[in-house]
């Protein structure tokens, strides 16, 4: 079989690896450009651009697909399999290959559609999510569900650690697709279409959405600092001074201080949060330094006062 591969970032890789250990024919692999990146803005190539070259394969780095529909036609691809892509594809792209274009889409759709899937469900506090591989039409995450695989979320689970289970599930998902597909000729069950009533859209974080809000429940503080690990980082301002929340613990500790005082307690760092509790802060990082532990931290410097 066929297959046209488009993705492009480090939770597209896994899936591009199995498709190749798998067997399939991968005639081409499309990926967004390189770009520049950290702060001497070295130009990079995505992580599926490394892993495809590695693997030997033809790359395509357009700036838009509506270039290369007649390409994309001469490939004759059975099947195209987006993960993570970062790119529309045009209707003229989506008719070419004879089972449709797949996709791997981090969440439980119709739940979560749009970018940062995996931040925003630990953000809201979910208890689970998993990948649909879905088959795609012109709308953002709409297309028909052809299976779905879910994971728990685990009570201190990170983004970055989520991320990484999900990516490995989604490739054992496109594996399993991919299987029938070859077997049969079809999908065994036809996919099925999405309730759009239930569609919920998230939107890509940024640094803008860090900050804090201390006037929040403790549950929810703990999970935007975990949602947003390890990018863009919780933030919190100490007088003028930025600090980056890494970790955190919930606690079964009361306090009567107003939102965002800091609580020293035996070498530990504590906050008031909007719910009378206080959270524990286990990394932080002060500006131009590196991440370290709390209490580590504390050993050399004071903190007093209130958090904004």
């Amino acid at each position: 079989m066929r297959v046209i591969f488009m993705g492009t970032p480090d939770f597209a890789v896994p899936v591009l690896e199995k498709i190749v250990d798998d067997g399939y024919d991968v005639v081409a692999v499309f990926t967004q450009q390189d770009k520049p990146r950290g702060r001497r803005m070295i130009m990079t190539p995505p992580a599926v651009k490394v892993t495809a070259e590695n693997l030997g394969l033809s790359i395509f780095q357009p700036k838009t697909l509506r270039t290369e529909v007649d390409t994309i036609k001469g490939l004759n691809p059975d099947v195209i399999v987006v993960a993570a892509f970062g790119m529309l594809l045009p209707k003229d792209v989506l008719e070419i290959p004879k089972f449709g274009c797949i996709n791997t889409h981090a969440s439980i759709l119709p739940k979560y559609r749009g970018a940062a899937p995996i931040q925003w469900a630990i953000i809201d506090g979910e208890k689970q999510t998993g990948v649909t591989a879905m088959l795609m039409d012109e709308g953002l995450d709409t297309g028909n569900i052809i299976k779905i695989s879910t994971v728990d979320i685990l009570p201190n689970e990170t983004a970055g650690e989520l991320f990484d289970k999900l990516s490995a599930v989604g490739a054992n998902l496109i594996s399993d697709v991919l299987a029938e597909l070859k077997e049969h000729g079809k999908f065994v069950n036809p996919p099925s279409k999405q309730d759009d009533s239930k569609a919920t859209y998230v939107k890509v974080l940024s640094k803008d959405d860090s900050p804090i809000d201390w006037t929040k429940t403790q549950t929810e503080i703990h999970n935007f600092i975990r949602g947003l690990s390890p990018w863009p980082i919780a933030t919190t301002n100490y007088y003028g001074d930025v600090l980056r929340i890494h970790e955190s613990k919930k606690t079964e500790m009361t306090t009567k201080e107003k939102p965002g005082t800091i609580v020293i307690k035996e070498g530990n760092l504590y906050v008031a949060t909007g719910d009378n509790k206080l959270i524990q802060i286990t990394a932080i990082q002060a500006t131009g330094g590196k991440k370290m532990l709390s209490a580590d931290y504390l050993r050399g410097h004071i903190l007093e006062g209130v958090f904004k």
